[in-house]
Formats: structure tokens, sequence, C-alpha cells
């Protein structure tokens, strides 16, 4: 199965799908694909030094978000992608995009969904003073972190966290889930009933 995976930072988790499935020949799974919307992005050169193609599509380049959108449809339907895995990418897409490749986009969230959706849910969670966050993985709908949810996992605040200690225990689940997920989805067993999503067994 190929895949695109899109960032926009420094891109731990697109290393770890390189190490556990682009680079194992058992997987079934290729990252045919990384595109950014920041060209200085530290994860452009995790997938040049894995011979992953690249691109960089900036939204300033663009009239407008559609047409956006619109070019980063091109490149994906041009590697053949059969699934779109967006790991820290910043930016929204359009809904003609995602009417095109329903059920096709999957996202990783730092919280425990539909709790703290948006741009900063560490702080936010921090904020709050909840006892538990997680990760979420979840198809990419219209909304802002809204779509169904496939798989989460808790992770425990403590009293003395702040963002970065918080952020790294949540790194370790994420680290773990994301490429499961997407080992799920590439053997068909993940079936979606209204905004339910259930695990089949293999």
């Amino acid at each position: 199965m190929k895949i695109a995976v899109f960032v926009s930072g420094s891109g731990t988790n697109l290393q770890v799908l390189i190490d556990q499935l682009h680079r194992d020949n058992t997987s079934g799974i290729e990252i045919s694909v990384v595109i950014s919307d920041r060209k200085k992005a530290y994860a452009l050169t995790r997938a040049k030094e894995a011979g992953i193609p690249i691109y960089v599509v900036r939204v300033g380049d663009f009239p407008d978000r559609n047409a956006f959108d619109a070019a980063i449809s091109r490149i994906i339907d041009e590697h053949e992608v059969e699934l779109i895995v967006v790991a820290g990418f910043m930016k929204l897409f359009q809904p003609v995009f995602v009417q095109k490749y329903r059920n096709r986009i999957i996202n990783i969230h730092p919280s425990l969904l539909p709790a703290f959706p948006g741009a900063h849910p560490v702080p936010d969670t921090l904020a709050y003073g909840v006892k538990v966050s997680g990760v979420s993985v979840f198809f990419v709908d219209e909304g802002v972190d809204a779509g169904a949810i496939i798989a989460q996992v808790p992770v425990t605040v403590s009293d003395d966290d702040d963002e970065e200690s918080l952020l790294a225990r949540i790194h370790v689940e994420e680290h773990r889930l994301y490429p499961q997920v997407i080992r799920w989805y590439a053997a068909g067993r993940l079936q979606i009933v209204g905004r339910k999503v259930i695990v089949k067994e293999a």
C-alpha cells in the first residue's frame, strides 16, 4: 500500500513510520511521497535520507486554499497514494479535498478527542487541569479534529508536568499507535459504521 505523509515540523512521527513501515519489507507499506507546507521542515531531511520523494507546497504560492489543495491532490494522484497520513501538518483541508479522499485521510492528535481539539492541545490540557490526556488517531472530515476516532491511548497527567514533559510521554504513545493504525488500514481491518470505527479481527 502506498501512503503519503504530510508534515510541517521536525517529523518524529514520520521517522517512526519510515523505520517501522517503509524500511520493513514485510509490512507491504511504502511511503511514496512526503509533502510539507514549510520548506525548512526537518521532516524533509528525514525523507531525503530515506530516499523518499519530497514536495513543498506553500499556501502563499496559490490564489486560494482550494488551489493549494488542488496542487496537493495532483501530487497524491500522480504517486497513486492509497492513504494520506497527516503527521504534524498544520493546515486544514477544504471540503472538496476531504470529500475526494473520504475515509482515506487519517490524522493523529495529542489529546483524547473530542477534548482539546485545535492547535494547542497540550497547553490547553494543562491549563484545564485534567488528570488524563492521551493520543487519538482519527479519520479527517470537514471539521477541526472532529472525524471518526479509530484508536485512542490514555496518558496520565502528573501534578508536576509542563508542556515538554507531558508531550514527551504523549510522543511515546504516538510512536506506538500510528504505525499500528496504518497496518490495520492496510490489512482492511477498519470498518466505519456511522461515527464508530470498528477494528476487525485479523
